[in-house]
C-alpha cells in the first residue's frame, strides 16, 4: 500500500517452542520445500519496494521473513526518510546479519534503531555517529546467549565508538535486555560511554553477578531508569544472593547511586528484608514501581528472631513508608508487569521506548 507509513509485525515464537525448540528441523515439517517462506519473503519486498510513505519499520522474531537483502527492496527515497528500524531475529542461520553498516547508510533520517546486539557492530556506530546522519535519540539492543554462540562480539562498538556516537547523539538512551547472557560477557559488553538508560536480564541458565550490577550502578548513574532482574533457573538449593560476601548489596548500591531509578522489578534472587527497606528509603516516591516476588524475599535470623514483630507484616509497613505509598511483595511471578515471555517483552518494550521521543 502506497499510503502505508507503520509496518510493524511481531512473530511469537513462544507459540512454536511449546512444540520444542525452534529449528530447521521444525520449519521443515511445516514447509519442507521451503515454497511458503519464499513467497512470504516476496511479498515482504514487494510491500517495502512499493512504499512511498513508510517512516516506521519493525519485525521482531518473524522467522526468516526478513532476509540479508530484504532492505535492498526500499527505495533511496524512502531510506533516506525512514524514521524507526527494528529488525531482530536470533534464529537467522549462521553469521549472516539482516544489515550492514554499508545499508544503513542509507538511513540518514533515523531517530531510533533496535537489533541484535551481535549485528550492532562499531563500523554501524561510525555510519551514526557521521556529521550527516540526524541525532539518534533510541537504540535497543537485544543481547541473546544463541547470538552470542552464532556470531561473537569481537565486533562490537568500543567505548571510543560510543563516546564518537552520543557527541552526534547528545540526547541518545540505550535499552539493553540480555537472556541468558554469561557475567564475563556481559562485564565485556557494558561499555562506560553507553548512555545506558534501560536494562533487563532475564535467565534460564545462567545468573546476574553482583559485579555486573556493582558495574552498572557506577558507570549509569545518571541515566539508568529501568532496572530488570529475571531468574527462573530451577535450582533447588535456592535463589543466588548477589550481596554474598559483600559489606554492601549491589541493588541497595544501585539505588544509591542512581538517583534517576523509577523502576526496580526483581525475582528469582534472593532480596533481604532489611535491604528492600533501604532501597524504599532511598529511592522514596521517585522510585514508581518496585517490584519483588514474595518468594525472592528472605529475613535474617535476627528479624526472625524477635517475638513482638510480625517480620512480613513489618517489611510491608516499612516499605511502604520509605516509598510513601501502600506496598506489597508480588504474590505470584504471573502477576509481575514485566512478566511475560522475553522476546515478547522486549518488543513491547522497544516500541514504547523508541516511540517515546
Amino acid at each position: 500500500h502506497r499510503n502505508l507509513q507503520t509496518l510493524s509485525l511481531f512473530g511469537d515464537i513462544s507459540i512454536l517452542q511449546q512444540h520444542g525448540s525452534i529449528s530447521n528441523t521444525y520449519l521443515g515439517k511445516v514447509d519442507p520445500d521451503g515454497k511458503k517462506i519464499k513467497q512470504i519473503q516476496q511479498l515482504f519486498e514487494e510491500i517495502l519496494g512499493n512504499s512511498r510513505q513508510l517512516k516506521w519499520l519493525s519485525c521482531g522474531f518473524m522467522l526468516q521473513i526478513v532476509t540479508p537483502t530484504s532492505l535492498s527492496s526500499l527505495s533511496n527515497p524512502i531510506a533516506n526518510t525512514m524514521e524507526h528500524l527494528s529488525l531482530l531475529d536470533n534464529h537467522i542461520p549462521g553469521n549472516a546479519t539482516l544489515i550492514t553498516a554499508v545499508e544503513l547508510e542509507r538511513f540518514v533520517n533515523l531517530r531510533s534503531l533496535a537489533l541484535d546486539f551481535c549485528d550492532f557492530t562499531a563500523e554501524m556506530a561510525r555510519v551514526l555517529a557521521d556529521s550527516n546522519h540526524v541525532p539518534l535519540h533510541r537504540l535497543s539492543l537485544l543481547v541473546h546467549r544463541v547470538s552470542i554462540m552464532h556470531k561473537s562480539l569481537d565486533s562490537m562498538p568500543e567505548d571510543e565508538n560510543w563516546k564518537a556516537l552520543t557527541r552526534n547523539s547528545a540526547n541518545l538512551r540505550v535499552y539493553i535486555m540480555a537472556f541468558d547472557v554469561k557475567s564475563d560477557d556481559m562485564l565485556r559488553i557494558l561499555k562506560p560511554s553507553i548512555p545506558l538508560e534501560r536494562i533487563h536480564f532475564d535467565s534460564y541458565i545462567t545468573y546476574v553477578s553482583g559485579a555486573v550490577v556493582d558495574l552498572i550502578s557506577r558507570q549509569y548513574d545518571k541515566f539508568l531508569t529501568h532496572f530488570i532482574l529475571m531468574n527462573d533457573v530451577i535450582d533447588m538449593s535456592g535463589f543466588p544472593d548477589l550481596s554474598d560476601n559483600r559489606n554492601e548489596d549491589p541493588l541497595v548500591l544501585l539505588a544509591w547511586r542512581c538517583t534517576r531509578l523509577s523502576l526496580l522489578a526483581v525475582h528469582g534472587y534472593t532480596v533481604w528484608a532489611h535491604n528492600l527497606i533501604a532501597i524504599a528509603r532511598l529511592r522514596g516516591s521517585d522510585l514508581k514501581v518496585l517490584e519483588v516476588t514474595e518468594e525472592s524475599i528472605d529475613f535474617d535470623q535476627g528479624e526472625l528472631a524477635d517475638q513482638d514483630v510480625d517480620p512480613v507484616h513489618n517489611l510491608i509497613e516499612q516499605v511502604s513508608l520509605g516509598l510513601g505509598r501502600p506496598w506489597h511483595a508480588v504474590m505470584d511471578i504471573e502477576l509481575l508487569s514485566v512478566f511475560t515471555e522475553p522476546t515478547r517483552h522486549f518488543y513491547r518494550e522497544m516500541q514504547s521506548f523508541s516511540e517515546g521521543i
